[in-house]
């Protein structure tokens, strides 16, 4: 079942880049595994994942213990400052950074490590208050002051649109998001690398990769609706 999940998901990346006269090759797919099993997780890699997400620091500290070596980890959460410190050592990109308090926390923390840590700017397209995000407009001066923290090393941006039972509804925040990207890219600012655009789910990540996404994160299209689990913190 789930390496015919993959499959039909594949395949429908792989569509959504044509469409829109992309490489394929270009679009990530990433498992978003909230609340899925370690075990689930290995069997995801040995049907040729490779790309993980997680939006609990402490749930991911076990599993990507229990599976082991071999695959990449990214935090899509929520991250809380006070987790800052264990997560600059367990991922690989954190897809979320929408303060500046919590720019500052990474890294010290990351150069502690010593690593540069990769980031994407979290954009709270929609206005949102129960999302993460910084406004389109604070997008610019915070890119700026980020740019002075030697330790990190942004490339590129995510955002979450609402929430429409018809994905044709989101494309306008994933488009606009592309435009933020090359608005910024073209100021050239130091250490500020647009590369990545994480954007789209299961549904709407075909519309996602057609207005320019990079990174799509995919839970219950894989592994299925999701379980019940504890409440949890970034």
């Amino acid at each position: 079942m789930l390496s015919e999940n993959i499959d039909v998901v594949q395949k429908k990346i792989s569509g959504a880049a044509c469409r829109a006269g992309r490489d394929p090759s270009t679009v990530k797919l990433l498992a978003a595994t909230k609340s899925v099993s370690a075990a689930r997780i290995r069997e995801a890699v040995s049907h040729g994942l490779k790309l993980f997400g997680e939006n609990y620091v402490q749930e991911a500290r076990t599993k990507i213990e229990e599976v082991g070596l071999g695959v990449s980890w990214h935090f899509i959460g929520r991250l809380q400052t006070n987790k800052a410190r264990y997560a600059v050592r367990l991922f690989d990109l954190i897809h979320s950074l929408d303060n500046e308090d919590l720019a500052m926390e990474l890294n010290r923390r990351a150069a502690a490590v010593p690593r540069i840590m990769p980031v994407l700017i979290e954009v709270n397209l929609s206005g949102e208050e129960n999302k993460g995000g910084i406004t389109p407009d604070a997008l610019l001066p915070f890119l700026e002051k980020i740019a002075m923290l030697p330790n990190l090393s942004v490339r590129g941006l995510m955002t979450m649109p609402p929430f429409f039972a018809d994905p044709e509804k989101a494309r306008p925040y994933f488009r606009r998001l592309k435009e933020l990207g090359e608005e910024i890219q073209v100021r050239n600012i130091s250490n500020i690398r647009l590369e990545e655009l994480s954007m789209g789910m299961t549904g709407d990540f075909e519309v996602a990769i057609e207005e320019g996404a990079t990174i799509v994160r995919i839970g219950t299209a894989l592994f299925g609706p999701r379980r019940q689990c504890i409440a949890n913190s970034g």
